[in-house]
């Protein structure tokens, strides 16, 4: 299975991801990791998350070839209503989360990162959104969150990418460390957390959510709105095939 779940003796639960060589997830693994998540603040054992990844990188985003490979628009709106599940459970989880990411944290990756209470990243990570190369819209909520709003705005026009040091400066990477001791990193942390009274930290959690001044759900909700519409132009399929070696466009002209 690609999402793996596991409560450690000290109260962690420690979620990891891992779909092929890039992590570019499949509609049903996005909904495995919110199921992970909600799964996490259910159980009353569990006092913190560390949410993290195997291979190359921690997340690139929906899996495009998927979405290109299936027929009229099941794959896309899977996605959406997956990706939007997933970065919900995540700022909804009832227990911090603490984000481990390596290498490439891109689209989708964003969103789950930016929702996270604590981001821990590996000297060789990323952060990215290229939705306008292929024709989406989403994660501009999250990504201005781990940044202030013109840079959220430049990285998003240009499909730029910042890497996990020059996130130190703004706070929103709480350390950065080598790759090998990104998960000894987090766990530290969560150690922190685990330690204290869990009905304290999970009161905590509502609170800080409840007085926070934007509602990342409605926010990300309008993102996606303009998706659909570049969808039904046409303009979506023509950009994901030239992404994906696909000719989905072609076949439905």
């Amino acid at each position: 299975m690609a999402i793996t779940s596991e409560l450690r003796e000290d109260h962690i639960r420690v979620v990891t991801m891992e779909h092929g060589k890039v992590n570019a997830l499949p509609v049903s693994d996005w909904y495995a990791v919110a199921e992970a998540l909600d799964e996490a603040g259910r159980d009353g054992q569990t006092h913190v998350v560390v949410l993290r990844a195997e291979g190359r990188g921690f997340n690139a985003g929906v899996d495009i070839k998927e979405m290109q490979d299936t027929s009229g628009f099941e794959a896309l709106l899977g996605a959406n209503a997956g990706c939007y599940a997933a970065f919900k459970a995540v700022y909804e989880c009832p227990v911090p989360v603490i984000a481990a990411v390596n290498g490439h944290c891109i689209g989708g990756g964003v969103g789950l990162v930016g929702n996270a209470d604590i981001v821990v990243a590996s000297d060789d990570a990323y952060f990215s959104v290229p939705e306008v190369n292929q024709g989406a819209l989403g994660a501009a909520t999250h990504m201005a969150r781990l940044v202030p709003q013109h840079m959220m705005r430049t990285l998003y026009f240009t499909a730029g990418r910042i890497a996990a040091s020059d996130l130190l400066q703004f706070g929103s990477v709480h350390r950065v460390v080598p790759r090998e001791e990104l998960l000894e990193a987090a766990l530290e942390v969560a150690r922190v957390i685990a330690g204290k009274h869990t009905s304290v930290i999970r009161a905590a959690k509502e609170a800080i959510n409840g007085i926070d001044p934007i509602d990342v759900n409605k926010s990300y909700r309008f993102e996606q709105g303009f998706t659909f519409e570049l969808n039904l132009m046409g303009v979506s399929d023509e950009l994901r095939d030239s992404f994906a070696g696909t000719d989905k466009a072609g076949k439905n002209k």
